[in-house]
Protein backbone atom coordinates (compact mmCIF):
# COMPACT_ATOMS: atom_id res chain seq x y z
CA UNK A 1 0.00 0.00 0.00
CA UNK A 2 2.81 2.40 0.83
CA UNK A 3 3.58 3.16 -2.80
CA UNK A 4 -0.03 3.72 -3.88
CA UNK A 5 -1.02 7.34 -4.45
CA UNK A 6 -4.23 8.23 -2.61
CA UNK A 7 -6.43 10.83 -4.29
CA UNK A 8 -9.52 12.21 -2.59
CA UNK A 9 -12.43 13.60 -4.60
CA UNK A 10 -14.67 16.15 -2.87
CA UNK A 11 -17.40 17.60 -5.05
CA UNK A 12 -20.23 20.01 -4.36
CA UNK A 13 -21.96 23.10 -5.64
CA UNK A 14 -19.99 25.16 -3.07
CA UNK A 15 -22.64 27.85 -3.34
CA UNK A 16 -21.03 29.06 -1.14
CA UNK A 17 -18.34 26.88 0.47
CA UNK A 18 -18.76 27.08 4.27
CA UNK A 19 -16.86 26.07 7.40
CA UNK A 20 -18.24 22.52 7.46
CA UNK A 21 -16.95 22.00 3.90
CA UNK A 22 -13.51 23.19 4.97
CA UNK A 23 -13.54 21.05 8.12
CA UNK A 24 -14.49 17.97 6.08
CA UNK A 25 -11.72 18.62 3.54
CA UNK A 26 -9.13 19.04 6.28
CA UNK A 27 -10.32 15.92 8.12
CA UNK A 28 -10.24 13.87 4.92
CA UNK A 29 -6.65 14.86 4.13
CA UNK A 30 -5.51 14.14 7.69
CA UNK A 31 -7.45 10.96 8.41
CA UNK A 32 -7.25 9.28 5.00
CA UNK A 33 -3.57 10.05 4.39
CA UNK A 34 -4.33 11.71 1.06
CA UNK A 35 -1.56 12.69 -1.31
CA UNK A 36 -4.03 15.00 -3.04
CA UNK A 37 -7.60 16.17 -2.49
CA UNK A 38 -9.40 17.30 -5.63
CA UNK A 39 -12.06 19.91 -4.82
CA UNK A 40 -14.61 19.85 -7.64
CA UNK A 41 -17.24 22.59 -7.87
CA UNK A 42 -20.11 21.05 -9.81
CA UNK A 43 -21.12 22.37 -13.19
CA UNK A 44 -24.78 21.89 -14.06
CA UNK A 45 -26.08 19.91 -11.09
CA UNK A 46 -28.56 17.30 -12.33
CA UNK A 47 -30.19 16.92 -8.88
CA UNK A 48 -30.74 20.61 -8.00
CA UNK A 49 -33.85 22.44 -9.12
CA UNK A 50 -32.57 25.93 -8.35
CA UNK A 51 -30.20 27.90 -10.55
CA UNK A 52 -26.65 27.84 -9.19
CA UNK A 53 -24.60 30.99 -8.76
CA UNK A 54 -22.33 31.69 -11.75
CA UNK A 55 -19.48 29.20 -12.11
CA UNK A 56 -16.80 31.90 -11.96
CA UNK A 57 -18.01 33.03 -8.52
CA UNK A 58 -18.23 29.49 -7.13
CA UNK A 59 -14.77 28.63 -8.46
CA UNK A 60 -13.24 31.74 -6.92
CA UNK A 61 -14.94 31.11 -3.56
CA UNK A 62 -13.72 27.50 -3.56
CA UNK A 63 -10.17 28.65 -4.22
CA UNK A 64 -10.43 31.11 -1.32
CA UNK A 65 -12.05 28.57 1.02
CA UNK A 66 -9.64 25.67 0.52
CA UNK A 67 -6.39 27.58 -0.05
CA UNK A 68 -5.04 26.78 3.43
CA UNK A 69 -5.51 23.00 3.27
CA UNK A 70 -2.41 20.97 2.44
CA UNK A 71 -2.69 18.81 -0.71
CA UNK A 72 -6.04 20.39 -1.68
CA UNK A 73 -6.35 21.36 -5.35
CA UNK A 74 -9.43 23.08 -6.77
CA UNK A 75 -10.23 21.33 -10.07
CA UNK A 76 -12.56 23.13 -12.50
CA UNK A 77 -13.20 20.25 -14.92
CA UNK A 78 -16.88 19.89 -13.99
CA UNK A 79 -17.45 23.61 -14.57
CA UNK A 80 -15.97 23.26 -18.06
CA UNK A 81 -18.04 20.17 -18.95
CA UNK A 82 -21.10 20.73 -21.12
CA UNK A 83 -24.42 19.43 -19.87
CA UNK A 84 -25.25 17.91 -16.48
CA UNK A 85 -22.39 16.97 -14.15
CA UNK A 86 -22.12 13.33 -13.09
CA UNK A 87 -19.65 12.02 -10.53
CA UNK A 88 -19.13 8.79 -12.50
CA UNK A 89 -17.72 10.77 -15.46
CA UNK A 90 -15.26 12.61 -13.21
CA UNK A 91 -14.11 9.38 -11.57
CA UNK A 92 -13.53 7.77 -14.96
CA UNK A 93 -11.44 10.75 -16.05
CA UNK A 94 -9.37 10.69 -12.87
CA UNK A 95 -8.89 6.92 -13.15
CA UNK A 96 -7.60 7.37 -16.72
CA UNK A 97 -5.22 10.15 -15.58
CA UNK A 98 -3.92 8.23 -12.54
CA UNK A 99 -4.40 4.52 -13.32
CA UNK A 100 -2.43 3.28 -10.31
CA UNK A 101 -3.96 5.56 -7.70
CA UNK A 102 -6.54 4.74 -5.05
CA UNK A 103 -9.54 7.06 -5.46
CA UNK A 104 -11.53 8.01 -2.37
CA UNK A 105 -14.86 9.80 -2.79
CA UNK A 106 -15.40 12.12 0.18
CA UNK A 107 -19.10 12.63 0.95
CA UNK A 108 -21.37 13.57 3.83
CA UNK A 109 -23.98 11.29 5.35
CA UNK A 110 -26.90 12.74 3.36
CA UNK A 111 -25.10 12.23 0.05
CA UNK A 112 -23.99 8.72 1.01
CA UNK A 113 -27.56 7.65 1.82
CA UNK A 114 -28.78 9.09 -1.51
CA UNK A 115 -25.96 7.56 -3.56
CA UNK A 116 -28.17 4.77 -4.93
CA UNK A 117 -30.01 7.50 -6.87
CA UNK A 118 -26.86 8.82 -8.56
CA UNK A 119 -26.03 7.86 -12.13
CA UNK A 120 -24.22 4.48 -12.18
CA UNK A 121 -23.81 4.20 -8.41
CA UNK A 122 -22.41 0.68 -8.87
CA UNK A 123 -19.74 2.12 -11.16
CA UNK A 124 -18.95 4.80 -8.58
CA UNK A 125 -18.28 2.29 -5.80
CA UNK A 126 -16.34 0.17 -8.28
CA UNK A 127 -13.96 3.02 -9.05
CA UNK A 128 -13.68 4.70 -5.65
CA UNK A 129 -13.72 3.86 -1.97
CA UNK A 130 -16.40 5.91 -0.22
CA UNK A 131 -15.10 8.10 2.61
CA UNK A 132 -18.20 9.06 4.57
CA UNK A 133 -18.44 11.81 7.16
CA UNK A 134 -21.28 10.08 8.98
CA UNK A 135 -22.05 13.02 11.28
CA UNK A 136 -21.68 15.75 8.67
CA UNK A 137 -25.32 16.78 8.42
CA UNK A 138 -26.69 20.32 8.29
CA UNK A 139 -29.51 19.28 10.65
CA UNK A 140 -28.17 18.50 14.13
CA UNK A 141 -31.32 16.50 14.94
CA UNK A 142 -30.97 14.13 11.98
CA UNK A 143 -30.97 10.37 12.69
CA UNK A 144 -27.67 8.47 12.84
CA UNK A 145 -26.02 7.51 9.57
CA UNK A 146 -27.43 4.28 8.17
CA UNK A 147 -24.61 2.45 6.36
CA UNK A 148 -27.09 -0.12 5.03
CA UNK A 149 -28.26 2.59 2.60
CA UNK A 150 -24.92 2.46 0.77
CA UNK A 151 -24.54 0.55 -2.47
CA UNK A 152 -22.40 -2.55 -1.93
CA UNK A 153 -18.81 -1.43 -1.72
CA UNK A 154 -16.04 -0.49 0.63
CA UNK A 155 -16.36 2.61 2.76
CA UNK A 156 -14.24 4.37 5.34
CA UNK A 157 -15.42 6.74 8.08
CA UNK A 158 -14.21 10.33 8.30
CA UNK A 159 -14.62 11.57 11.86
CA UNK A 160 -16.08 15.05 12.04
CA UNK A 161 -18.25 16.68 14.71
CA UNK A 162 -21.78 17.60 13.75
CA UNK A 163 -21.73 21.12 12.29
CA UNK A 164 -25.21 22.60 11.80
CA UNK A 165 -24.32 24.88 8.89
CA UNK A 166 -25.52 24.64 5.31
CA UNK A 167 -25.13 26.64 2.13
CA UNK A 168 -28.91 27.16 2.19
CA UNK A 169 -28.63 28.89 5.56
CA UNK A 170 -25.71 31.05 4.40
CA UNK A 171 -27.61 32.16 1.29
CA UNK A 172 -30.73 32.97 3.32
CA UNK A 173 -28.78 35.09 5.80
CA UNK A 174 -26.89 36.89 3.04
CA UNK A 175 -30.16 37.54 1.20
CA UNK A 176 -31.51 39.15 4.38
CA UNK A 177 -28.42 41.34 4.63
CA UNK A 178 -27.14 39.55 7.73
CA UNK A 179 -23.54 38.78 8.59
CA UNK A 180 -22.31 35.32 7.51
CA UNK A 181 -18.73 35.67 8.79
CA UNK A 182 -19.25 33.01 11.47
CA UNK A 183 -20.34 30.41 8.89
CA UNK A 184 -17.87 30.76 6.02
CA UNK A 185 -14.10 31.28 5.72
CA UNK A 186 -13.03 34.96 5.96
CA UNK A 187 -12.09 35.22 2.28
CA UNK A 188 -15.47 33.85 1.26
CA UNK A 189 -17.34 36.27 3.55
CA UNK A 190 -15.44 39.17 1.95
CA UNK A 191 -16.12 37.86 -1.54
CA UNK A 192 -19.86 37.49 -0.90
CA UNK A 193 -20.03 41.04 0.45
CA UNK A 194 -17.90 42.51 -2.32
CA UNK A 195 -19.93 40.94 -5.11
CA UNK A 196 -23.32 41.31 -3.37
CA UNK A 197 -23.98 37.60 -3.84
CA UNK A 198 -27.33 36.09 -2.82
CA UNK A 199 -28.97 39.49 -2.49
CA UNK A 200 -32.45 39.81 -3.97
CA UNK A 201 -32.21 41.36 -7.44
Amino acid sequence: MSGVRRIGIFGGSFDPPHLAHVALARAAVDQLGLDELRILPTGQAWHKSRELTAAAHRLEMAQLAFAGIPHAVVDDRELRRAGPTYTIDTLRELRAESPGAQLLLVIGADQAEALHGWRDSAGIVGLATLAVAARARPDAGAPPFDASQLPAGRWLPVELPSMPVSATLVRALAAAGQDVASLVPPGVASYIARHHLYRPT
